[in-house]
């Protein structure tokens, strides 16, 4: 029965992206982050649901009237340098075969993240994506939640298997990502019930991010928290949520849980902690020896024999600085902190200009928790090798969309049949286009 829901629903959701293209971006972001496929039993979980979305998206899109435009910005023009140092770095990697493996799918999922920019051009795309992506996730933080309160924190929190967030480390981090998303549509929303819903949604999910426990989650979830309150316009309220989650976590994780934490005090005798030095040391002496790095999936055990300061200690890197670092040099490790930097600048220019405006407080808000969530993965990801989650790119999207469309053209492209917002000025080096938007 599953099987059926979710290809019906694959189907007819790819029906109305005939239509609507950038629906296409709401149903690969679902498949994306949820993975509905990967909950059902049978023949559903084989089949090839992302790929079907990505050609259909790209199809429709190509042989529609939509704006072919790429919103070039500091970002975006980042953005695709790395992944051409990355293809680059590819043809010197130390493993051909698996690396040009990793490379196809971090391309096609690059690929879509680019087509989002181009497709999400108006505000209510924009919170349809970011409704997508919040509710994806959140399914596994309620869940999870309930399911940390009901068994009493023993067992760990996981995601779907074959997927970005099967481990509990990496759903941890993916749920701490989300918590300042649903924050964002908790201070948008009017609806009363939606209000509460997504209220118990960020306890129960950072309770789940807890459940999963993982280190990593923790010191992401302590940085997220912080910033959270510090970027949130309504701090008393914020302080509610947290404090609600904390006392939820205090009563509800048992004993081991606090010792397995308290291990972080003395990580020179944890052989995990330890192994992921190691693997560091190899990154910084791969990107010290090779300009190129060693290419996808170097952190082998040749690697490590040629490498690392303990050969025999063979570990993944399991940190997204050094995980780019090994793999791409200290070019594509640059270009990976960059694109994060101009991304938190944009922010800053978004909440600068928008936050006095109730037009566009949403803005400021939307660019706010965006920078909160970015905090989580920068936290989180320095113990969690995710240095390719097409979560941290779309958020970079999120910021830069943002920007174009509260700022740079302040009602950004109109549905067709909306009205146009009263007075809105016609710039004259863009009269035409701006006609055509508010005829």
């Amino acid at each position: 029965m599953r099987d059926i829901f979710v290809t019906v629903a694959v189907f007819g959701a790819l029906l109305m992206t005939f239509r609507h293209p950038h629906y296409g971006i709401y149903l690969w972001s679902w498949l994306s982050y949820m993975n509905p496929h990967k909950l059902a039993w049978g023949f559903a979980t084989s089949l090839p649901f992302a790929f079907m979305t990505a050609v259909v998206t790209l199809t429709v899109y190509l042989l529609s009237k939509e704006p072919k435009r790429m919103p070039w910005t500091a970002e975006t023009v980042l953005l695709l340098i790395f992944l051409g140092w990355m293809t680059f770095t590819t043809f010197f990697a130390f493993y051909p075969d698996v690396a040009w493996e990793q490379w196809n799918k971090v391309m096609k999922i690059q690929i879509m993240t680019l087509v989002t920019a181009m497709l999400i051009t108006n505000k209510k795309r924009l919170e349809g994506l970011v409704w997508a992506i919040a509710l994806s996730l959140a399914f596994y933080g309620v869940k999870g939640g309930i399911f940390t309160i009901t068994r009493g924190g023993i067992y760990r929190v996981q995601g779907p298997d074959g997927t970005f967030i099967a481990g509990n480390n990496e759903l941890g981090l993916a749920l701490i990502m989300t918590i300042p998303l649903l924050r964002y549509l908790h201070l948008q929303a009017q609806n009363r019930l939606i209000r509460l819903g997504l209220a118990a949604a960020m306890v129960l999910t950072g309770l789940a991010a807890i459940g999963s426990q993982s280190r990593g989650a923790l010191l992401a979830a302590i940085a997220m928290g912080s910033f959270l309150w510090i970027k949130s316009r309504n701090k008393i309220a914020t302080g509610i949520y947290i404090l609600a989650a904390v006392g939820l976590v205090t009563a509800i994780m048992p004993q081991e849980y606090w010792d397995r934490i308290d291990t972080i005090k003395n990580y020179e005798q944890d052989n995990s902690a330890m192994g992921r030095i190691n693997a560091w040391h190899v990154a910084f002496n791969v990107a010290k020896d090779r300009i190129t790095g060693g290419g996808f999936e170097t952190f082998r055990t040749p690697t490590f024999h040629q490498y690392a300061p303990e050969p025999n200690k063979v570990h993944d890197v399991h940190s997204i600085y050094f995980e780019v670092m090994g793999e791409h040099g200290f070019i594509g490790f640059g270009l990976f902190v960059l694109i994060g930097l101009m991304a938190w600048r944009t922010g800053r220019k978004v909440i600068g200009e928008c936050r006095k405006d109730p037009s566009r407080k949403w803005a400021a808000d939307l660019a706010a928790m965006t920078q909160v969530s970015m905090i989580g993965y920068a936290t989180g990801g320095a113990f969690l090798g995710l240095a390719y989650f097409d979560y941290y790119y779309h958020l970079v999207i999120i910021l830069v969309l943002t920007y174009q469309i509260a700022i740079k053209n302040k009602w950004g492209t109109l549905e067709q049949g909306e009205p146009a917002p009263p007075n809105a000025p016609i710039h004259h080096e863009d009269s035409r286009s701006a006609y055509r938007r508010y005829r």
